[in-house]
């Protein structure tokens, strides 16, 4: 398994956010966490990328215990996430918010090739490569924060909300690109409120409520319960 995390808990100061979650994610895999607001999904998929300290529990990346190692060189084991909200730099061309995912000395080696990936999947990229990010749309600057992730060369990529203000066509288009990471050799772990759009990509889901796991399988076992279907599809 590549991505191991077990009876992880995480606390917001003195509040707790995320109880006894354990998930895996297997290589060439897309595991989606669904869930509602407030459930700890983000919580969570920062915790894994690092950003937040675990109280308590295991995470391993292929074998590597990543509890207590600093979180700057969680990239360097080959996590990359792709943030909710985006989080580019405004003032900063496209080009030069890519190139921040390859300040590792590996990644930088093969900056040009990697470059090259991310704008044969964005080919508008391209075009607005020395244009601040703060004028692209909403959908482009999405892309620009999935880009920035592959420039590391990782081997799993965690999107936090990657829908998340996007008009229903970009949405169509993202979920395409994460498969298309997938079909090239990294894993995904996707955390989404489109919960059909979630569960149509993935291989397996978790749902999380109140910072637990509440159930798990595969998608098609998942749509079939009847909590699922009235809590997240309103049937």
């Amino acid at each position: 398994m590549l991505l191991e995390a077990r009876n992880l808990h995480v606390d917001y100061g003195d509040a707790s956010a995320v109880w006894d979650v354990s998930l895996d994610v297997g290589a060439g895999e897309i595991v989606s966490v669904i869930g509602p607001n407030g459930a700890g999904k983000t919580t969570l998929v920062n915790a894994i990328a690092g950003l937040l300290r675990c109280r308590r529990g295991r995470l391993r990346l292929d074998g590597c215990d990543m509890i207590g190692i600093r979180a700057h060189e969680y990239c360097s084991h080959g996590i990359a996430l792709v943030p909710e909200g985006r989080r580019l730099f405004a003032k900063m061309s496209v080009e030069e918010n890519l190139e921040l995912g390859c300040y590792l000395a590996a990644a930088r080696a093969v900056r040009a090739q990697s470059l090259e990936r991310v704008y044969e999947l964005f080919p508008v990229l391209r075009e607005k490569r020395r244009q601040p990010a703060a004028e692209l749309s909403g959908g482009q600057q999405q892309m620009v924060a999935i880009g920035r992730a592959l420039m590391a060369r990782p081997r799993i990529v965690l999107f936090d909300e990657p829908s998340l203000g996007l008009a229903p066509a970009i949405v169509d288009a993202m979920f395409d690109i994460i498969g298309r990471i997938r079909s090239e050799g990294a894993a995904v772990l996707l955390v989404e409120q489109n919960v059909p759009k979630a569960l149509g990509i993935a291989d397996r889901a978790y749902v999380l409520e109140q910072g637990r796991v509440v159930t798990q399988g595969l998608p098609a076992e998942l749509l079939r319960q009847p909590h699922i279907r009235e809590a997240y599809l309103g049937v």
